[in-house]
Formats: C-alpha cells, sequence, structure tokens
C-alpha cells in the first residue's frame, strides 16, 4: 500500500506535526497510529474551504448530514483496536466509510481493510479519492453495514463510525477469537465501548463519551 503526499507543502507537514503533538498530549501512544495520522493527508479528505481546518482537532462536515471524525477520535479507535501494537490484526472491518479518511488511517496500519458506506455519493467520493492516492489494500462495499459484512467475516477487528442504539449481535459474531471492536453506542448519550472476543465469550468495556452521527439503515 503506498501514499502519496498529493498538495502537501512545508507549512500543511508543520500543521500536521501540530496534530500529531496534540494527540500524544492527549494520550495517544502507539507510534504506528501516530505515524498513519500523519502520512495521510487529511486536507484531500473536506470541502477546499475548510481545508485550513483540516487538521484542528475537530469533526468537520462531509455533506450528506455526516462528518469526518476529528483526529483524536480516529487515532484513539484505531489504538485501542490495536490494543497499542501488543496484538496481531490482519483483518479489519469499518462500518461508515464517509469520506474515506479513517480507512486511509486504517489501511496504513493493517493490511487488510474492509469499509461499507450506505451513501452512494459519499461510497463513491471515498472510492476515487483512496485511488488516487494509491491505497490498494481497501476492500469497499456500497450496502448498509448495520449488520456487517459475514461473507468476509471473520474479522481481527471491527470499527464503526456511526452510533448504534444497541450492541449488535450480528457484528459481534463476525469477530475472529481473540478479536476486538470498537464502536460508540448510544441515543443522546453515547459512550465509546470495546467488545472483546474470548474463547469463553465477550467481554464489554465502557471507554469514554463521544459524539457520533447516529447509525441508520438503508441505502441512500
Amino acid at each position: 500500500m503506498t501514499l502519496r503526499h498529493h498538495g502537501i507543502g512545508m507549512t500543511s507537514s508543520r500543521t500536521r506535526l501540530r496534530m500529531i503533538d496534540r494527540l500524544r498530549d492527549k494520550g495517544i501512544k502507539d507510534e504506528a497510529v501516530l505515524a498513519a495520522m500523519y502520512e495521510v493527508p487529511r486536507h484531500l479528505f473536506v470541502d477546499e474551504a475548510l481545508a485550513s481546518r483540516a487538521y484542528d482537532d475537530v469533526s468537520l462536515p462531509i455533506n450528506f448530514d455526516q462528518t469526518i471524525s476529528q483526529p483524536y477520535i480516529v487515532a484513539r479507535m484505531i489504538e485501542v483496536l490495536r490494543a497499542e501494537g501488543i496484538r496481531s490484526v490482519k483483518r479489519v472491518l469499518e462500518i461508515g466509510t464517509g469520506c474515506g479518511y479513517q480507512a486511509a488511517v486504517l489501511a496504513h496500519v493493517f493490511p487488510e481493510v474492509y469499509t461499507m458506506e450506505r451513501i452512494a455519493p459519499l461510497y463513491q467520493r471515498a472510492k476515487k479519492q483512496l485511488a488516487d492516492l494509491k491505497v490498494d489494500n481497501v476492500h469497499f462495499c456500497y450496502a448498509d453495514g448495520s449488520d456487517g459484512l459475514p461473507e468476509a467475516a471473520p474479522f481481527d477487528g471491527i470499527i464503526m463510525a456511526a452510533a448504534a442504539p444497541v450492541m449488535s449481535a450480528a457484528l459481534r459474531e463476525q469477530l475472529a477469537t481473540g478479536g476486538r471492536m470498537v464502536l460508540p453506542m448510544g441515543r443522546l448519550e453515547q459512550c465509546l465501548y470495546l467488545v472483546e472476543r474470548t474463547e469463553s465469550g465477550f467481554r464489554e468495556s465502557r471507554l469514554e463519551p463521544v459524539n457520533f452521527v447516529p447509525l441508520l439503515m438503508g441505502k441512500a
């Protein structure tokens, strides 16, 4: 997998370094995640009018009532998925491709990424953007991701970019033994959860409050 630095100049390099410093200050320790966050050109995944804010630690609109998650949340979720590099993760499923930014970061960290998007224009935009960046280890799927992708399971990791109202049994079953799923859950109040599949069953851990768009069903 290769990422080309399209249009990244010295100023952008400095802003990306400041973003990495902020992530470190907020507790992100996984060097593989930090390196991926630096390498992926976030400004290419937002509208040109918002490019100056691309490396701020904020979520930004990407149309269709969707957002690109703030850098800290992307880094935090992937770090939890990797357990700070302690475990070997080869195959990952992302639910909610959006603009494709998180998929690009995942592709820089993991050998094989599957990503699902229900909104056709976002799916098409993300697919083109990652092709332009020469990212070749992401499999795109235009589909409602609420029930996962059983035909490609099991996955070492599952990451969800929208808040589910309840835990999905179907998604849990698509985890390999030893696998981890990181997802926001809740309606008015949301929290990030970690689900681990062990030899004896599933273990859930509540991590921290978050704010995501809701998980919706059906293609759009």
